[in-house]
């Protein structure tokens, strides 16, 4: 029995290590989205120049490659620490079963040695639903802009100076300064009096709700855009006109609440009529359509714009008309 103990223990220690999918698999950060995480085909990462110096910008590109019914979207970061966050670009390459994404995202440091770029927060857009990915950041090595030979020669960075006194010659800047503001004041009042100005102003009574819904329903079934080959376009407008009605309907801002806040909203509501099951195929449908750059038959898009006409009939209740009040003379009846 002693002959087989070492072969048990070999064992149990190659089950105890981590697969490889669980190694390339980062922790999430704290604060992360709550939404699943994502597990993109490929991750590379490299910035340009190779060597960053200290306030001047550099590109840090990252390089996704994922499924092709997905979509990576970079969340712009709160937090920078010791960098700036100047603009990002973004684009898709698709490929036969894959599909690349490239992120340049120019950035500045202001810290010298070995800097850690901040984690990268994506949204991720998929068939199953919002997911979320997170990049760690890199080491980048901050150079000073002085040369190697600037402290011998008794060059070195100096703190900003506080403001300095500068003696006037003559009047002619104060009085072009003084100039210049008083015809801005002189702009600011006139533009104040054009704004405020008594205006006729025609108040051109709202529609209902759902007749204003409709008419937008109309409009975008007479378009017949699946027809004519605009699919995504299609469900863009119908996705707004839904949304909107939504929004309005049950009084919360639906345009611009991702489709997991919309549905989450809505159930905290529970709208009495409401096809939960329909709209949430819908809204799965219509992401996979705008973002994923899914195909829908024409039976599909012609199904989709009936569900708006089939949510507004069933969830819209008119108002209840004012009461009409009693005349004044049938009250003076009655009091005698």
């Amino acid at each position: 029995m002693s002959r087989w103990m070492p072969l048990f223990a070999v064992l149990l220690c190659l089950g105890a290590l981590p697969t490889q999918a669980q190694s390339k698999a980062p922790p999430a950060p704290p604060g992360a989205p709550a939404h699943e995480e994502a597990t993109p085909l490929d991750v590379s990462v490299r910035v340009d120049p190779l060597q960053v110096r200290i306030g001047d910008p550099f590109t840090y590109h990252v390089v996704i490659t994922h499924p092709k019914d997905q979509r990576y979207e970079l969340a712009v970061p709160k937090d920078t620490g010791d960098f700036e966050l100047l603009d990002q670009t973004r684009q898709r390459q698709d490929g036969p079963d894959s599909a690349t994404t490239s992120f340049a995202i120019r950035m500045s440091a202001f810290a010298l040695g070995s800097v850690k770029v901040p984690p990268l927060e994506f949204d991720v857009a998929t068939p199953e639903g919002p997911r979320h990915y997170s990049l760690p950041g890199r080491e980048v090595d901050v150079a000073s802009t002085l040369p190697e030979d600037a402290q011998g020669q008794g060059a070195e960075l100096f703190d900003i100076q506080p403001p300095q006194e500068v003696p006037i010659r003559s009047w002619r800047l104060l009085l072009t300064v003084l100039g210049v503001l008083a015809a801005g004041a002189l702009a600011w009042m006139f533009a104040r009096w054009w704004k405020n100005r008594p205006k006729r102003v025609v108040v051109v009574p709202l529609q209902p709700l759902d007749v204003r819904t409709r008419k937008s329903l109309d409009a975008l079934k007479s378009d017949n855009l699946p027809a004519r080959g605009q699919v995504k376009e299609h469900y863009f407008r119908l996705s707004e006109i839904i949304r909107g009605y939504l929004g309005e309907r049950y009084g919360f801002e639906a345009l611009e609440c991702t489709s997991s806040e919309l549905m989450s909203s809505l159930r905290r509501l529970s709208p009495p009529g409401l096809p939960e099951d329909k709209l949430m195929r819908f809204v799965s449908e219509s992401d996979m359509v705008k973002y994923a750059r899914a195909d829908a038959s024409p039976e599909s898009c012609r199904d989709a714009l009936l569900f708006g006409y089939e949510l507004v009939d069933k969830t819209y209740v008119p108002p209840a008309p004012p009461q009409a009040e009693a005349p004044a003379n049938a009250a003076a009846s009655r009091v005698q």
